[in-house]
C-alpha cells in the first residue's frame, strides 16, 4: 500500500469521516433509542418465524390478514402472467398499464370519489399531493401528531407551515382565521398511527368550508377497516365534499403495496401534471395492482373480517384492565399501551419478546419524549388465544417490576 510523506497509509485519516456517526449511534444506544431490524422468515401473519424463532406478532399493519391470503397470492401470480413483473417506466412514459388503470377506477368507485391516482407509497403520495397543491404564498395547517410524511411534505412545499396541538380545533380555527394565504390546506392523519384515535373529520371539514381551505386526509390506517364496507374514514362518518383530498395506502389492510389519492377530477388531473413523486418514478409493478383488485373484492365482501377485528379489540381492552400501564383511547386496530419512560418501554418489549410475543416499543423521535409506548397492532387473523397470551404476559411483566 502506498504511504504518504508523513508515513501514514494513503487514504487513511486520524479522524475518519464516519467516526462522528459512530459516536452518535453509540449515543442512541445509551439512550435506548437505537433501532434494530428483525428478519421475517415467513409470510406476514400473526404466527410468524422471526430471526429463527416462532413468535406471535403484534406489530404488523396487516389489519385484515390479507397479506398472506391465498386468493391475493393467486391474483399476484395471475397478474405476473398477464403483465410481467416490473412496471418498466414511469406512468407518463409507458408504465401505466391496464392493471393500473383498472385499479384506479375501482378505487375511485370504492371510496365514492370521482377519480383516483396510484402512487408507489403513501410517503410519496403525501409528498406529491402537498407540494403540487401549495407553495410560496400558501399555508399548510397540520395536526402536531401527523405522520412524518405529511410534515416533510409541508416543509418541502415552501408554504407557510402551521402546526396545532393534537385535536385542538379551536387552535386550528385561530390559525385559519388569522391567515391571509392565497391557498389554505389542512392536512391530518385520519387514524393517527401511534395513538390509534380517529381525527374529528366532520369538524375539520366544517372549518375548511368556513375558511375556504382544502382538507387532505391520510387514511393509511383507516382504509379497509373503517366504514361498513371498509371504504375508510369518509364512509365511517358518511361524508362527501369537493374540498376533500383522500389518500390511503394499499400495503396495510389491503395487504399488498402502494397508495392512492382520490378527489375531484380536476385535482387528480393537476397531480398527474405536477406531482413530482408521481411523474418521476417507475410505476408500481402491474402484478401488484392486479392483486389489489382482489383485495378490494375481499374487503368489500367479507364484513366478518372487520367484525372479528372489532371483537379482538374489545377482548384486549378487557384483558389488560388492571395493568399499571393504560391503553390510550382507541377504537381502531392500533392499541397503544402507554409506558412513558423510553428505557422501560424497551425493557417491557424485550420481556415480551423473550416469551415469543413481538410488540414494538415506540420511542422518540417517533413520539414525544416521555410518551414511549408499546404499539399493539391487531389483525383479523389473530385468534382469541393470542390476546390471552399477550394479556397474561403483560400482567406478569408488570407485576414483576
Amino acid at each position: 500500500m502506498r504511504r504518504d510523506e508523513a508515513g501514514a497509509d494513503s487514504g487513511s485519516s486520524a479522524h475518519a469521516p464516519a467516526a462522528v456517526f459512530e459516536a452518535e449511534i453509540a449515543a442512541l444506544e445509551a439512550q435506548g433509542l437505537r433501532r434494530h431490524r428483525r428478519v421475517l422468515q415467513s409470510p406476514q401473519q400473526p404466527l410468524a418465524r422471526v430471526d429463527g424463532c416462532e413468535v406471535v406478532a403484534f406489530c404488523s399493519n396487516d389489519y385484515l390478514g390479507l397479506a398472506a391470503d391465498p386468493r391475493v397470492q393467486a391474483a399476484t401470480i395471475e397478474g405476473a402472467g398477464l403483465y410481467g413483473v416490473g412496471g418498466g417506466a414511469s406512468h407518463l412514459i409507458l408504465g401505466h398499464g391496464t392493471a393500473h388503470h383498472a385499479l384506479e377506477a375501482a378505487l375511485a368507485k370504492f371510496v365514492s370519489l370521482p377519480r383516483a391516482l396510484l402512487f408507489s407509497t403513501g410517503y410519496m403520495a403525501n409528498l406529491g399531493i402537498v407540494t403540487a397543491l401549495v407553495g410560496r404564498g400558501d399555508a399548510v395547517f397540520a395536526d402536531r401528531l401527523n405522520h412524518a410524511s405529511l410534515n416533510d411534505a409541508a416543509q418541502l412545499s415552501r408554504a407557510e407551515f402551521n402546526r396545532y396541538a393534537h385535536g385542538d380545533l379551536a387552535a386550528l380555527e385561530r390559525l385559519l382565521a388569522a391567515s391571509d394565504a392565497a391557498r389554505k390546506l389542512v392536512i391530518t392523519d385520519a387514524v393517527f398511527s401511534m395513538d390509534g384515535d380517529i381525527a374529528p373529520v366532520p369538524a375539520l371539514l366544517a372549518l375548511c368550508e368556513r375558511y375556504d381551505a382544502w382538507l387532505l386526509l391520510d387514511d393509511a390506517h383507516g382504509f379497509g377497516v373503517l366504514g361498513a364496507d371498509g371504504a375508510g374514514v369518509l364512509q365511517h362518518f358518511g361524508m362527501a365534499s369537493e374540498r376533500i383530498i383522500y389518500m390511503a395506502t394499499l400495503g396495510k389492510a389491503a395487504g399488498v403495496f402502494g397508495a392512492f389519492v382520490a378527489a375531484d377530477e380536476s385535482v387528480i388531473e393537476w397531480l398527474v401534471q405536477r406531482a413530482r413523486p408521481y411523474i418521476y418514478t417507475t410505476a408500481m409493478p402491474p402484478m401488484l395492482a392486479h392483486a389489489v383488485l382482489k383485495s378490494l373484492e375481499i374487503i368489500g365482501g367479507e364484513v366478518e373480517r372487520r367484525a372479528r377485528l372489532a371483537a379482538l379489540i374489545e377482548q384486549l381492552k378487557g384483558a389488560v384492565a388492571g395493568l399499571r400501564w393504560q391503553l390510550l383511547p382507541s377504537a381502531t386496530a392500533i392499541q397503544p399501551l402507554m409506558i412513558g419512560d423510553t428505557v422501560e418501554a424497551v425493557r417491557v418489549s424485550d420481556a415480551l419478546a423473550a416469551r415469543g410475543l413481538l410488540v414494538p416499543a415506540i420511542r422518540p423521535p417517533t413520539v414525544p419524549v416521555g410518551t414511549a409506548r408499546l404499539r399493539i397492532s391487531l389483525s383479523a387473523a389473530h385468534e382469541p388465544r393470542h390476546i390471552e397470551q399477550l394479556a397474561q404476559a403483560l400482567h406478569e411483566t408488570g407485576a414483576g417490576t
